[in-house]
């Protein structure tokens, strides 16, 4: 049983040290000028310009999909 507990506690730990570093990656599409991330758009062209990733103060899909997985792996 101790054997059971301990192995679901890795599992979890795993989990969560997987999840962390996937949202800290800087950069997850590199395309010429353009980067995306899960926080925010960036074109480096003349100006590098970014955009934050959400939509008129809301959280895009892929924040709320992150939030959830945090949420539901504890």
């Amino acid at each position: 049983m101790l054997l059971l507990l301990l192995g679901i506690i890795v599992l979890h730990v795993t989990v969560l040290v997987l999840l962390f570093v996937s949202t800290i990656v800087s950069q997850w599409l590199v395309n010429g000028e353009h980067t995306a991330d899960l926080w925010q758009n960036c074109t480096s062209g003349t100006i590098f310009h970014c955009l934050a990733s959400s939509n008129n103060g809301e959280c895009s899909l892929e924040i709320r999909a992150v939030a959830a997985r945090c949420f539901y792996s504890l």
